[in-house]
């Protein structure tokens, strides 16, 4: 995330343990998106593809952890989609990535109305930089702004939405065969797809259609849960602290912390200042660096039954 948010969020967490008198639970970002699909989708045990502005990662849970098998060795996903459409000049807004998607299936229906519905024409070859479990997306982005993509654009020699739709076959196949190939690895069968880019139509029926191949389902969700919410740090803090030890439910702290017990009550205070003394925030903590504590080794929930 960025460091500025990330700070201002930080202060306003501590305040607010302050003011309620609660505790200060640190989050991943990743694990909040993964764990809001796992609740929203009923997901049990699945492979995940994390995709997003500022992260690419393919992952499976195993012995505590959210193990990462493959990512970007560069750029995110979502950054190269916004750079490209900045770079063909489609707007922001409502986001970049939500106006590629919408030229690039315009296309394919134009496409499909010249009776090349199973095979649209794709206008530009962009490299397919898939290296082992990881995947590259900086190359393949220079070949749009300096191969001369844009210079074809210009004089209107190919469309808008042709390039949009050669850049999400080339990119969506890029991460459907590196998540097929961790699911292989891992033995399961169903994928969830998180993260912003994850409301994309295209990714999710491409990814359904390998899931399906292979026996198996594609569990995705819309927007209201794909892009960063609240409630998906607000679930996974609620795990976190339901898994610590002496912390049964929710109902179980609040009845130490409504006074009634002057020694708990002062036990609880020293405790919430020393996690506002440790609290910090960083950029750099991986998905596999978080002790899943509320799952057991083979996986199953242990605070909550989905």
């Amino acid at each position: 995330g960025m460091g500025a948010p990330l700070r201002s969020c930080a202060v306003a967490a501590r305040v607010l343990a302050q003011l309620w008198r609660v505790p200060l639970v640190g989050v991943n970002h990743c694990v909040g998106h993964i764990e809001m699909g796992r609740l929203v989708t009923h997901a049990a045990h699945p492979v995940v593809l994390y995709v997003s502005g500022g992260n690419t990662q393919v992952i499976a849970y195993a012995r505590r952890r959210y193990r990462i098998f493959g990512e970007t060795i560069d750029i995110a996903v979502g950054n190269c989609l916004d750079r490209f459409a900045r770079a063909v000049g489609l707007p922001n807004d409502p986001s970049p990535g939500f106006n590629i998607e919408r030229a690039a299936a315009q296309y394919a229906e134009r496409e499909a109305a010249q009776g090349r519905a199973e095979a649209p024409t794709l206008a530009l070859e962009l490299p397919y930089a898939v290296k082992g479990m990881d995947v590259s997306f900086s190359g393949l982005l220079s070949a749009v702004e300096t191969g001369g993509a844009l210079e074809r654009l210009h004089k209107s020699e190919v469309s808008v939405g042709a390039l949009c739709y050669a850049l999400q076959e080339t990119v969506f196949a890029m991460l459907v065969e590196v998540t097929e190939r961790a699911m292989a690895h891992c033995g399961q069968r169903d994928v969830l797809v998180v993260g912003g880019v994850g409301c994309n139509a295209r990714l999710q029926r491409m990814m359904q259609l390998m899931a399906a191949e292979r026996g198996g389902r594609a569990f995705t969700t819309d927007d209201r849960f794909c892009i960063d919410n609240g409630a998906m740090i607000a679930w996974a803090g609620l795990l976190e602290f339901l898994a610590r030890p002496g912390s049964a439910s929710p109902a179980g702290h609040s009845s130490i912390s409504d006074g009634s017990d002057a020694a708990q009550s002062k036990q609880l205070d020293a405790a919430i200042d020393v996690a506002l003394a440790a609290s910090d925030c960083t950029q750099r903590f991986r998905t596999d660096q978080v002790l899943v504590a509320w799952r057991a080794d083979d996986g199953s929930d242990l605070v909550y039954s989905s």
